[in-house]
């Protein structure tokens, strides 16, 4: 029987329907970080903060559930070995986030009542693979 392995990821707004995952942008890619070590990527989460950004939560899930989300969602995804070099977060932020942008697109849809986008994944499917990926913790 195979384990599945767990990694630990950045969760930002965890738990909230404003919730997303942390990524670093590469050319015109996302790319997540999957830390082997949750003391590694804490480290990295304290990092971010000093660079003035959200505190992110560190969840541990399945690496191949994060995979999977990673292909729908068309991001890169990268596996940080334990006790590697350690790895800064680019010197350069994004202005905007994904989800701050989802949260304006929001506001906007209720003042200026503009639908908006239509998502990539369906509710439902984004509420089983939340729901599976809290069975997992």
């Amino acid at each position: 029987m195979i384990t599945p392995m767990r990694v630990f990821v950045l969760i930002f707004n965890a738990r909230t329907e404003n919730e997303g995952i942390h990524s670093i942008r590469v050319g015109d890619r996302n790319k997540i970080l999957m830390f082997e070590s949750e003391d590694d990527a804490l480290r990295f989460a304290l990092m971010l903060e000093a660079q003035d950004f959200p505190t992110p939560t560190v969840e541990m899930l399945d690496a191949e559930e994060v995979k999977g989300f990673c292909e729908s969602a068309g991001y890169e995804w990268e596996i940080v070995p334990a006790n590697s070099d350690l790895i800064l977060p680019p010197e350069i932020n994004v202005e905007e986030t994904d989800w701050q942008a989802e949260a304006e697109e929001e506001d906007d849809f209720r003042s200026h009542q503009v639908p908006p986008a239509a998502p990539e994944i369906s509710d439902s499917e984004l509420e089983n693979i939340r729901r599976k990926l809290e069975g997992l913790l």
